[in-house]
């Protein structure tokens, strides 16, 4: 997600809608780092900003495209998921609502692009040794209960 235009009036653009992806393989779950502050290095879900006119689903599926390279299927809702920023001063930054979606992996190896500085499958095993984004652990174990 790109950070806001400090011109602008917060109130006027926040908050923005946006969509995420649990994406399952094998045992595993597909994890970005962001490559932008404020959470530069540390792994999320893939997902991005909704654009004007498409749906939340589709959003989902073309964030993981552009940010991996990978094609998925959407299976279904998770939650919808606050993030809101605040700066030093407690102003707020930034906030996105997440529209966050679990589904499974169709064709692919993950290939950091757009802005993520890496991608890969992480085995759900291996997740306690992850710095994940805040939220992002509770989301992923909702997205696997129900991904069944």
């Amino acid at each position: 997600m790109s950070e806001p235009d400090p011109k602008l009036n917060p109130s006027a653009v926040w908050p923005r809608p946006a969509a995420s992806t649990a994406v399952f393989r094998d045992g595993a779950i597909l994890l970005v780092a962001r490559s932008r502050p404020p959470n530069a290095h540390v792994w999320s879900l893939p997902g991005g900003k909704i654009e004007p006119g498409e749906p939340a689903r589709a959003a989902a599926v073309r964030e993981v495209l552009e940010e991996t390279g990978i094609t998925v299927r959407i299976d279904g809702l998770v939650d919808i998921h606050d993030v809101v920023v605040h700066d030093h001063a407690g102003a707020l930054s930034a906030h996105y609502v997440l529209a966050v979606f679990h589904g499974r992996w169709l064709a692919g190896e993950p290939v950091a692009a757009s802005d993520a500085a890496d991608a890969r499958f992480v085995a759900l095993d291996d997740l306690a040794s992850v710095e994940l984004t805040s939220g992002a652990r509770e989301l992923i174990a909702r997205a696997c209960r129900l991904a069944g």
